[in-house]
């Protein structure tokens, strides 16, 4: 049960070549309205270096000229003036620092509001084919990594150059002998820097992978609790997130163990460095080829020497674990939406053309499979026969599919599960597009749509509704923001939602748990309605609306439902046939074509399979009909 592997396709697991400067050009690109700060910050680093570097040159001074002679009063305006440079020091550092984090935090506000515009535009396959824990890993913990890079990464690089080239400035001004020895271990250093670079990466990444899993697992988990726990499973998930959570722990220890490795080896090789300066400078001191306050100050230089390299651990970890994330959120970003509105974009005005306000002009479709659909995400065409028509055998949904729905007219959608029903619905919305064929709405193209102006006219209320976290209010004005409060207590009073909304603590104004937890399934169906009678569209689509409560409450439902669809082209999708009889007109459809269509008492007088299905509706053996059905 909730196996975890299925869930993640395989472009999450091979993000292609990473190429860093493409990558940090498009992050840079980011940064765009905030290089001036960027700017002011990297300008203080040769500063800052200055006063960093003048520090051992003091010590030196105060060594050779004041400690040794014995000049105390000169040696107190020495460390006077080291105080100074220190506190200087310190509150540049503050504001470059928050000048840093300032940007990062703008870049992760601005890059997360890309992604998440991004997903908006994403059709429902995008959302079929990937976790909503993976998604939430792209905007929050990828787009995090990303701005932890101004903060104490890329840009405080440019300060390190800087440090190390004035500290190799200075120590070949100060004695050159020393100052080879010390450049003798950087090709030790450079080793030990390749043959980590050559191996972080793939860690990097790994971790990337394997919190994206379990950040799947975690989500989908704590959503179905109830069902986990229904069906006596905590066992079996418990192993299932230990599974995951351990292959994250490996993850992260191999990164650490990558970390621990470059700091380790700077820490071996500076002090390295630091025994051959005091046995060589120790021997020149000896010889007078060089004072005591040259050696001591070589020793703190070299130490800023190695310092920079040192914390290049911690700044790699930074870099990689950044790149990594920014593989991850371009390639959403480059994941092109595939439902997307036509430039000029059809939008309808008052006037209505004398034509069928919905029409399915033989209408091929099947839902994309993970071969079909290739890396894009599009829809798979029909395969076709000689004569170039769709070949009848294979796994369509809907097969050559004609019906129109005229102006007012009430048309009802039955049929077994599986034929069809749903999908004629995200095909109006155009949450899918046909493989073959056409739908047309207000006699135009659904793909000739602005796709606002589609769903805006087009509305579809669910049976799986969804209520977000917020007051009634909010909820009820989900399509209308602008809605007034009279307007939203007359469709919930006609939607008959009045009642018990008036009950709630605070009223309209109570708040909703996450999906509306804190309602019963008929109150959420009810509020649903009342959503859709605030939305007022020109044509409603009611996906087995009125399922799945008590007697009492599908009374109260069937009554709102009649408000929300007088005077209203509607087609109702529904199982139970009791709550589709007063349609204008009823569809029947079996394996995606429409086999019978015409009124409730018509249909039943006929004999075919809508009135196989009412019988079964109404309680008949259901062995002899289900027989007679099947020869049909």
């Amino acid at each position: 049960m909730m196996r975890a592997h299925p869930a993640f396709p395989p472009d999450d697991e091979i993000l292609g070549r990473a190429y860093d400067r493409r990558l940090m050009g498009r992050v840079w690109s980011f940064t765009r309205r905030y290089r001036g700060w960027i700017a002011l910050a990297a300008g203080s680093f040769p500063l800052l270096a200055a006063l960093d570097l003048v520090q051992p040159y003091l010590t030196k001074v105060a060594i050779d000229a004041y400690i040794l002679p014995g000049d105390w009063p000169g040696l107190t305006r020495v460390a006077v003036l080291f105080l100074l440079t220190l506190g200087a020091q310190y509150a540049i550092r503050y504001g470059q620092v928050y000048l840093l984090a300032w940007t990062g935090q703008h870049v992760v506000h601005d890059l997360r509001e890309a992604l998440f515009a991004h997903v908006q535009r994403m059709p429902t396959l995008f959302f079929d084919r990937n976790p909503v824990g993976r998604l939430m890993t792209r905007m929050l913990g990828d787009v995090e990594a990303v701005g932890e890079l101004f903060a104490s990464g890329v840009v405080s690089v440019l300060g390190d150059v800087v440090t190390l080239a004035g500290v190799v400035a200075v120590m070949l001004t100060l004695d050159w002998q020393l100052a080879l020895v010390t450049f003798a271990m950087v090709p030790l250093l450079a080793t030990v820097a390749v043959y980590f670079r050559g191996r972080a990466r793939a860690a990097y990444r790994e971790v990337r992978i394997r919190l994206a899993r379990l950040s799947a697992y975690l989500q989908e988990a704590l959503a179905g609790m109830a069902v986990i726990q229904l069906f006596g499973a905590e066992t079996v998930c418990r192993g299932e997130f230990d599974r995951l959570n351990e292959d994250y722990r490996r993850a992260v220890f191999r990164r650490m163990g990558f970390d621990a490795l470059l700091y380790a080896g700077v820490e071996m090789v500076g002090a390295v460095a630091v025994a051959a300066i005091l046995w060589w400078g120790g021997i020149q001191i000896l010889s007078g080829g060089v004072t005591f306050g040259i050696l001591v100050a070589f020793m703190e230089y070299v130490q800023r020497f190695f310092l920079p390299i040192r914390d290049a651990s911690s700044k790699y970890a930074v870099m990689q674990t950044a790149t990594v994330a920014a593989e991850r959120i371009f390639g959403l970003l480059d994941h092109p939406p595939t439902i997307v509105s036509p430039p000029g974009g059809f939008r309808p005005t008052h006037r209505h053309a004398p034509t069928p306000q919905i029409e399915f002009r033989d209408v091929w479709f099947r839902y994309p499979g993970e071969a079909a659909a290739g890396s894009t995400g599009r829809p798979s065409r029909p395969a076709a026969d000689g004569d170039g028509w769709p070949d009848a055998d294979g796994d369509w949904v809907l097969r050559g599919l004609s019906f129109r729905v005229s102006r007012g007219e009430r048309v009802a959608l039955v049929g077994a599960t599986g034929a069809g029903k749903t999908t004629v619905a995200r095909l109006v919305t155009r949450t899918y597009d046909v493989s073959r064929g056409t739908v047309l709405v207000e006699g135009v193209d659904v793909r000739q749509w602005d796709l606002e102006a589609l769903r805006r006219h087009v509305g579809l209320v669910l049976q799986d509704v969804m209520l977000f976290s917020g007051t009634v209010v909010d909820n009820l004005r989900a399509g209308r923001p602008e809605a007034s409060l009279a307007t939203v207590v007359e469709a919930a009073g006609q939607a008959h939602a009045d009642l018990f909304v008036r009950e709630l603590p605070g009223g309209y104004q109570a708040l909703l748990r996450e999906r509306g937890a804190n309602l019963s399934q008929g109150q959420r169906q009810l509020l649903s309605v009342a959503r859709a009678l605030v939305y007022n569209p020109a044509v409603l689509l009611l996906d087995e609306a009125t399922s799945s409560v008590d007697p009492e409450t599908e009374r109260l439902l069937q009554d709102a439902v009649d408000q929300l669809l007088t005077g209203r082209t509607s087609i109702v999708i529904a199982h139970r046939l009791s709550t589709i009889q007063r349609a204008d007109r009823i569809l029947v459809l079996r394996k995606g074509e429409l086999v019978e269509a015409g009124p409730h008492e018509e249909l039943l007088r006929q004999g075919g399979l809508y009135a196989t299905l009412h019988e079964l509706s109404f309680g008949v053996d259901p062995e002899p009909i289900v027989e007679r059905a099947g020869s049909r």
